[in-house]
């Protein structure tokens, strides 16, 4: 069993901020894989399904950003899974927008969602960092980061989370390097 947690924050008014952008992918996954009906668990959103022939739970923790890990090791603790059976999808300032990259473990980079679960879990968790780019000044990181989505923007969105998505089935196998190659390739067409 594996967990999947997508980091964004709750509520309408946030729903297409790049910051949600986590949140995004899981529900892309839900609807592409065909996940059972959302549950509230885990001060968050549970739903449970299959992609190949693994089970896999995605998770939208409920309780804003920089509490995500509240709800992670709750869920973790509960299925008594250790960190290497959790992915956490997220946005990454510092990958150019659209760009998908995976890594195991590693530092924060300033997310507050990630900084939060390596304080509840440690740093030993695999990310898929899905680029939001950066704006080019630090003073203007949060207002970029909790901003919406430019309306030309839909479409890279639209691809990176059918290419996530369509090539889930080899995070869920261990293939990571199986996984960037064919998100890049689905990019690339």
């Amino acid at each position: 069993m594996q967990l999947w947690v997508g980091l964004g924050n709750p509520g309408a008014q946030y729903a297409l901020h790049r910051h949600n952008v986590g949140f995004m992918a899981v529900d892309t996954i839900a609807e592409v894989y065909g996940f059972g009906a959302v549950q509230k668990k885990f001060q968050g959103w549970l739903q449970e399904g299959r992609i190949g022939g693994a089970k896999v739970l995605l998770l939208k923790p409920a309780t804003f950003m920089n509490e995500s890990g509240r709800a992670v090791s709750e869920a973790l603790r509960f299925y008594k899974l250790e960190p290497d059976a959790l992915t956490v999808f997220h946005d990454e300032l510092d990958l150019a927008p659209f760009k998908v990259k995976l890594k195991q473990g590693g530092g924060t980079a300033g997310h507050n969602g990630l900084r939060s679960i390596d304080q509840h879990i440690g740093p030993d968790f695999r990310r898929v960092r899905i680029g939001i780019g950066h704006p080019g000044h630090k003073d203007r990181v949060t207002g970029y980061v909790l901003g919406n989505y430019a309306k030309a923007e839909m479409d890279p969105l639209a691809d990176v989370l059918g290419a996530v998505s369509a090539e889930a089935e080899w995070l869920a196998k261990g293939d990571d390097a199986r996984f960037m190659n064919d998100v890049a390739l689905r990019l690339a067409e």
